[in-house]
């Protein structure tokens, strides 16, 4: 899949307006951008409890495109199916098991691409982190490329599930240093044992939750 230049176009406008708004309204903080791999393919995974996740992940990234994986109900509309096609989401059947989806994500990492992804695979409802869904490991193990964990803190408050509004918030990101392939490996004691991949990740986000802030 190549990257068009119209594509790469929209994305870059698209994350520079999300960027200023966010530092704008809600003093977005970023620490740990350095740990992004600048080359080769990649998995971002964050905590998610908030539609402000994704800019917020897409913000944390300078160098990269990331190509998000998203529930296909919001490619409904003809302009958001053109606007996230164009900016190279991947559209998933969250009612069952895409294995589409999953094998254009794992084809994208080999393509040398960044994916991001929310392994809760949907926003939790008080803030707190659940386990990772099974896709995840599977998706992760399979791909073979190293894993960064970031831990966003502050949009469950700026934005709840359910809420109807913007709210007031201070909001950070912490990027955490990545999970080697190799790491990923050994947290398989068996064969297939992709929950201990998902588990992992979703350990790796909790422990830059509880890291002090810089």
């Amino acid at each position: 899949m190549r990257e068009g230049v119209f594509n790469s176009w929209l994305y870059w406008v698209s994350r520079f307006g999300v960027l200023t708004a966010l530092k704008l309204k809600y003093r977005l903080h970023i620490q740990g951008r350095e740990y992004i791999p600048r080359k080769g393919g990649a998995v971002i995974v964050a905590n998610h409890s908030s539609y402000l996740d994704p800019p917020v992940m897409c913000s944390c990234i300078d160098s990269r495109i990331v190509h998000f994986m998203a529930r296909d109900t919001l490619f409904k509309s003809r302009f958001s199916r053109w606007y996230f096609r164009s900016v190279r989401v991947i559209p998933i059947d969250r009612t069952r098991g895409d294995l589409g989806a999953l094998r254009q994500a794992i084809a994208t990492l080999k393509e040398g691409k960044v994916i991001g992804l929310f392994p809760e695979g949907t926003r939790s409802p008080d803030g707190q982190m659940r386990e990772a869904k099974g896709g995840i490991g599977f998706l992760i193990a399979k791909g073979s490329v190293p894993v960064v964990p970031i831990y966003i803190e502050g949009t469950h408050e700026a934005f709840p599930k359910g809420a109807s509004k913007l709210r007031s918030a201070r909001l950070s990101a912490r990027v955490g240093e990545p999970i080697t392939p190799e790491e990923i490996k050994a947290a398989m004691p068996k064969k297939g044992d992709y929950a201990a991949v998902g588990a992992l990740v979703m350990q790796r986000i909790q422990e830059l939750a509880e890291a002090p802030a810089s």
